[in-house]
């Protein structure tokens, strides 16, 4: 099996973009992570873009086609595959590009994800979000993805004693990096009164702690390790992944304070990067919801568990804390356009260990972990990168 390095990255304004198609978001990204890695896409040997609901969001099937079409791949006949695993997608779409790569079946590949979430109503927006969670015994019922998010915080707060304000606090410091970043979703800074007198969304969480409805796009450009360095002088390493889920719906599993499918995929990527929780200088954590980042991190390894909640009240999360976490502004301040996430947090990733995250750069960041999830938990995938 060949190493496999990174070599482009690219991504779009995250939020409400009207005048931008699926296709365009895509375009838009791929070109991006074509020119940042030096070459054209008359080089690129494969696909891969992850979405989670083009069908249902704008009628549109067959991503593949689509963005391989209209990015120029189509007059070489290049393979393209769209990847689906709920808000997983792009995460899945690069370990599949990955394993391209990695089986000497491929030597240049793009990945890409993108999600155009608001060409339909908020409402609609919501209910196909919620369809990575069980439709038959925990959507028909009424439960919504953030619903269960509330019922594991509660439980949180009741095992742990995790309090409001420290799960405030998540959202406080995400809104923080999120403002220092030019294309996340929000820019504005929140206040821990903020965040606990906005509206709520499902007891305990409120608005300002729920990941919004975003449209946006990602890619990267990936290649053999041992030939990265002919195309960029800062290739990053795909140095360990893991991959696991768990039951869909939240109630069937054996504890709703721990996302056990995040346990089982860390501990892989941990052993194929041959590192440990404390070589993690930076991560990025899928905090569809304050608790989300906090129950993460937890079973991550990069803190106790039990212990998330006064790690983040210790500020020790921020881009120059010990443990820098969503310098991107995460789900919550980037943006959440499911199908991109997994690739967006890779592109941030790579940023931090190139040292190109300006206002939000941690220092001496050599190695970044991202978790990209699916549903409230049931998939988890782990990427672990390093600088070359």
């Amino acid at each position: 099996m060949r190493e496999v390095a990174i070599i482009g990255i690219g991504d779009t304004k995250f939020g409400e973009l009207w005048e931008y198609s699926l296709r365009e978001i895509g375009i838009k990204a791929g070109l991006e992570a074509l020119e940042d890695a030096g070459i054209s896409s008359r080089s690129i040997d494969a696909l891969f873009v992850g979405n989670m609901s083009a069908g249902r969001l704008i009628s549109q099937e067959h991503v593949g086609s689509l963005i391989a079409d209209y990015i120029g791949l189509s007059k070489d006949l290049i393979p393209s595959t769209r990847v689906e695993a709920a808000e997983a997608s792009g995460a899945l779409a690069l370990i599949t590009a990955y394993f391209s790569i990695a089986s000497g079946i491929y030597d240049l590949v793009v990945v890409g994800g993108a999600e155009k979430m608001t060409d339909v109503s908020e409402e609609e927006a919501t209910r196909i979000k919620c369809s990575g969670i069980d439709q038959e015994w925990e959507g028909e019922i009424g439960a919504t993805d953030i619903a269960l998010s509330a019922i594991m915080a509660r439980r949180h707060m009741r095992d742990y004693g995790t309090t409001r304000e420290q799960m405030a606090r998540v959202a406080v410091k995400n809104h923080a990096h999120g403002s220092k970043n030019p294309k996340a979703h929000f820019k504005n800074t929140v206040t821990i009164e903020d965040v606990l007198k906005a509206p709520k969304v499902a007891d305990p969480l409120t608005v300002l702690e729920c990941a919004p409805i975003s449209d946006g796009g990602a890619a990267l450009v990936l290649c053999p390790a041992d030939i990265a360095k002919r195309f960029t002088d800062s290739p990053v390493r795909i140095a360990g992944f893991g991959h696991a889920s768990d039951t869909i719906a939240l109630g069937a599993r054996r504890d709703i304070c721990t996302m056990d499918a995040t346990v089982r995929a860390v501990k892989r990527a941990y052993h194929m990067a041959k590192t440990i929780p404390t070589d993690i200088n930076v991560a990025e954590l899928h905090d569809t919801t304050s608790i989300f980042e906090i129950i993460q991190m937890e079973d991550l390894l990069l803190v106790e568990k039990g212990s998330g909640g006064k790690v983040v009240e210790e500020g020790m999360t921020y881009f120059d804390g010990k443990i820098p976490m969503n310098t991107s502004g995460g789900l919550k301040a980037r943006g959440y356009p499911p199908g991109a996430t997994g690739v967006a947090q890779v592109v941030e990733l790579v940023r931090q260990i190139r040292g190109e995250a300006d206002g939000r750069q941690v220092p001496n960041a050599k190695r970044g972990l991202a978790l990209n999830i699916g549903g409230s938990g049931s998939t988890a995938i782990v990427t672990i990168l390093e600088a070359m």
